[in-house]
């Protein structure tokens, strides 16, 4: 593939894309992207965690704003600075912040290089506007280019507002993903394709999937070994030996460039890639310590100054109706953004119908006394009747917390 001559300075000092550039020059992760539109089955996003190294985890979500006055403090200690990524926690595409991110380091830091990692779902719709922001450095994280085989690997995809699982929501993101990966090539992006190796499920597939985003203008293949995450439903499954990985890229490399020097960074990276200092770096935005899932202390932009409850048994899905929920999260949603404040447990042993059904409904409010916005997959008339009459905002979606917590703000 002929690098444009404009891209090559850019190459030369890119240290994912150059491994010649990874001992010397450093990048640096913007973790201001908390939401996703898909679920794959081996990622489990943490928020506020500094004891784990692995995608989709960060100490901290950034603002945009926020983002630029770490830029100018990490600069001053990390001279070598050549590029500047986004890079989640969920997906920078499924997220407004990302954009006004790019706009204001584009603006400042001129001779940074721009850098975003994605799903690739939305790409297509937003290719063009990543281009002329000044993005050069596209990664797409792709699993499979069989629906069959993409629907052991993808719990959901969220698309157009609705949850689609199975082969259904395959097939619309792998369309999507090798449609965004032409498009971002046809218009001079360098384009690197992230694979994640799950042994018995996509190993014997990859070589087709590496031949394929290699015929729309990949320029680089990076094949990661899957990590078991705890919590999620690839937990028990087992990562690929060093052996393994190694045999598959060297007969992958017949078709492509394998990127081999990948150390599988954080949404908060910063540093070379062998020498991450984000630990230098904390406290730019709302979160102190600890370690805790995405869903919970998330730094999206709320104004209503109230309490929302979401049904949810997980702490990750809103995945309960009003009427069968057990337990409902808590998050204050001020200024700062939201906050998980507590549990509530709902007594759901006892069936009830007639008066004991208005009793029901009448208790599972009172329990949530503070809450000014309910967050439910599904509500009845009645239910729905009375918390209207208690002035209590209604609403309704199938989803990921973040996502709905995101909604119900767009719907103040």
């Amino acid at each position: 593939m002929v690098v444009k001559k404009e891209l090559e300075e850019a190459l030369r000092t890119h240290p994912c894309y150059n491994e010649e550039a990874h001992h010397t020059f450093a990048r640096m992760h913007l973790p201001v992207a908390p939401r996703c539109n898909i679920q794959c089955n081996y990622c489990n996003r943490k928020f506020d965690c500094s004891n784990e190294s692995r995608p989709g985890v960060t100490s901290e979500v950034l603002t945009p704003e926020q983002s630029i006055v770490k830029i100018r403090a990490v600069l001053e200690k990390v001279p070598n600075l050549k590029v500047i990524g986004i890079a989640g926690p969920g997906d920078p595409l499924a997220n407004k912040e990302t954009f006004r991110t790019l706009e204001l380091v584009k603006k400042e830091f001129p001779d940074l290089t721009l850098c975003v990692s994605t799903n690739g779902l939305a790409l297509p719709d937003e290719v063009n506007r990543l281009y002329d922001l000044g993005v050069r450095f596209l990664t797409v994280t792709m699993n499979a280019c069989d629906p069959q085989i993409g629907e052991k690997i993808y719990d959901m995809v969220i698309w157009k507002g609705i949850k689609h699982t199975g082969k259904d929501g395959a097939e619309i993101l792998m369309k999507k993903q090798l449609e965004g990966i032409k498009l971002a090539a046809d218009l001079g992006m360098l384009v690197k394709v992230n694979v994640v190796m799950v042994p018995g499920v996509n190993d014997k597939h990859i070589p087709e999937l590496v031949k394929k985003v290699k015929s729309l203008g990949a320029y680089i293949i990076n094949i990661l070994p899957l990590i078991p995450v705890e919590g999620t439903n690839f937990s028990n499954m087992r990562a690929p030996t060093s052996e393994e990985r190694k045999t598959l890229m060297d007969e992958c490399s017949i078709d492509a460039k394998m990127m081999r020097h990948c150390k599988q960074c954080r949404a908060d990276a910063i540093g070379l890639l062998d020498n991450d200092r984000s630990g230098e770096f904390l406290h730019f935005g709302n979160c102190k310590s600890g370690c805790g899932p995405a869903s919970e202390p998330l730094s999206i932009n709320i104004n209503n100054g109230t309490n929302t409850a979401v049904a949810s048994n997980d702490g990750n899905m809103v995945d309960s109706g009003f009427g069968n929920a057990t337990k409902f999260r808590i998050y204050s949603t001020d200024k700062d953004g939201p906050k998980y404040l507590r549990t509530v447990e709902i007594n759901t042993a006892t069936e009830v119908s007639g008066n004991a059904h208005r009793d029901h409904i009448g208790s599972v409010i009172r329990a949530l006394g503070d809450c000014n916005t309910i967050v439910v997959k599904e509500i009845g008339h009645l239910p729905s009747k009375i918390l209207e009459s208690e002035k209590k905002k209604i609403v309704v979606f199938d989803g990921m917390i973040t996502d709905a917590l995101y909604e119900a703000s767009k719907s103040d």
